[in-house]
């Protein structure tokens, strides 16, 4: 059990790693990079400067792994970093480009000049196996007491400890750490948090443009909320402040507001935003739905297969198979009309908000019984192959009525394909999300992959690709074990039998 869990997450560590950089790879090599600019309305802005415009480019470039890019004045600062010994301005000399033009090519760098300053710039175009390398180097940032390194402030103190904060109550503290709380409990799900490990997924652009990939699609959204929280001074406050998202920030004066609060340097907080993340959102909404299409499929399944012949079973097959052939997207319209005319229920997510249930009914729902037909189907065909069964014969001979031998063994047995089917299921409702939340307006990750590929927004793209593959790779592992769990007969190992024989 446990080498075959090993080498299972090995398993599906590498076909993440796969996926994601297959994914990198065609991004970034056969999409002309000078598309991301499509939709970007800075570049029409900036066309009556050229310098100004080709600052702003490359600086993009540079953001997304393409190349490396110093300015002038960047650029003349490490000259003279590479020789002390040697003053360079940006005068327009040829002692200055001589020194400029060696520099650049002791480091692979392309010399260039602006079209108006004529002032010199450089860049390096970045090989396909740096920008991965990059990608994955940086993936994992951790936060230790030597992450902050301040010239204004250096007697910053160092440590990690356990100590009950006045705002947040108990927590792991750091100072020289970016983030004040590295551990922290609070009344939200999962309840314990950490800022000791961060998920590094790249810069957006251009939407959300110089956002953390991660802030994007993993930060709360909606309207500010205030929250009563008491503070280092002994104040008591309503504040939209997260006091738990506290970064370092070094204090000019002792006199500031937030410093005053806070007692120390990490005074720097997000906003309290009402509505879940974008993570957030697809999650609540995928596990309802998970819910659901198999709270209503394994009933209608189990009754179609015992009155299997019957007008029940005819009339269920009949309705499963005409919304098989329904498109996914008819399926969605058609439902979302008849719950907004019937029901009342809001037809567009932000109607009402992610704070009132109601948004949530007619996604979710639509949602689940996008999968119910096709796992009525199975069920079905399951549980009518399992009354052929000697087993079945067996119960007959003995006695037991048809419930019975339904409820204590045919659904007993049936349960093990049921939870194999489990990861299916939630890859099915990853692919059902992005209609489904494009239609509704959701603010979730499956609205977001169409809306990143027209806006050429690569980072969220493949940020994406690696959050999909990730789920669909370890809910497949889940369905292994959860095999395990309903008929311990299973073992999740392979033995040579050859080794025990003589």
């Amino acid at each position: 059990m446990k080498k075959y869990l090993f080498f299972r997450v090995l398993r599906s560590i590498l076909s993440i790693f796969l996926v994601t950089t297959l994914t990198y790879i065609v991004i970034y090599s056969m999409i002309p990079r000078r598309d991301v600019f499509k939709s970007d309305l800075m570049i029409q802005k900036l066309a009556a400067t050229p310098d100004k415009l080709t600052d702003y480019k490359n600086n993009a470039y540079a953001k997304m792994n393409y190349l490396d890019y110093l300015d002038t004045k960047a650029l003349i600062k490490d000259v003279e970093k590479a020789n002390p010994k040697v003053t360079v301005t940006s005068a327009h000399t040829a002692s200055n480009k001589a020194q400029f033009e060696k520099w650049a090519k002791k480091n692979n760098y392309e010399l260039k000049r602006y079209k108006q300053s004529k002032d010199y710039y450089a860049i390096r175009e970045l090989p396909l196996w740096e920008r991965l390398g990059r990608f994955y180097g940086n993936m994992f940032q951790i936060d230790t007491p030597w992450a902050i390194h301040d010239k204004n402030n250096p007697h910053l103190a160092r440590y990690l400890k356990i100590e009950n904060d006045p705002t947040v109550g108990w927590a792991l503290v750091g100072s020289g750490t970016k983030y004040r709380y590295q551990i922290y409990f609070n009344g939200s799900f999962p309840f314990i948090h950490q800022n000791f490990i961060h998920l590094n997924l790249g810069t957006s652009y251009p939407t959300y443009a110089g956002e953390s990939v991660m802030d994007v699609i993993g930060g709360r959204q909606g309207p500010t909320v205030t929250v009563q929280k008491k503070f280092k001074n002994g104040q008591t406050l309503n504040t939209a402040s997260d006091v738990y998202s506290r970064q370092y920030q070094y204090r000019t004066s002792k006199s500031d507001t937030a410093s005053e609060q806070f007692g120390d340097d990490y005074s720097d907080t997000e906003q309290n935003l009402r509505d879940p993340s974008m993570i957030g959102t697809s999650f609540r909404a995928g596990l309802i739905a998970l819910v659901i299409s198999y709270v209503v499929s394994i009933p209608v399944a189990i009754l179609m297969a015992r009155k299997k012949g019957k007008w029940f079973d005819r009339g269920g097959t009949f309705v499963v198979t005409l919304l098989i052939a329904v498109p996914s997207l008819a399926f969605i319209y058609t439902f979302r009309y008849l719950g907004s005319a019937l029901f009342g229920l809001p037809d567009s997510f932000p109607t009402l908000g992610a704070n009132v249930a109601s948004s949530w009914i007619l996604p979710a729902v639509i949602l689940g019984l996008l999968q119910v037909s096709g796992l009525i189907i199975w069920f079905r065909r399951f549980m009518i192959d399992q009354q052929k069964s000697d087993y079945v014969k067996f119960a007959k001979a003995k006695g037991l009525n048809e419930g019975e031998i339904y409820s204590k063994h045919i659904f007993k047995n049936a349960s093990i394909p049921i939870v194999q089917g489990i990861p299916g299921s939630i890859i099915g409702l990853i692919g059902g999300a992005t209609m489904t939340e494009e239609v509704f307006a959701m603010p979730g990750m499956g609205k977001m992959l169409p809306d990143s590929i027209i806006a050429h927004n690569n980072s969220i793209v493949i940020a994406l690709v690696f959050i999909f593959t990730t789920v669909a790779v370890l809910s497949v592992l889940l369905g292994d074990l959860l095999m395990v769990i309903v008929d311990p007969r299973i073992k999740l190992s392979t033995s040579d039998s050859s080794k025990g024989e003589e």
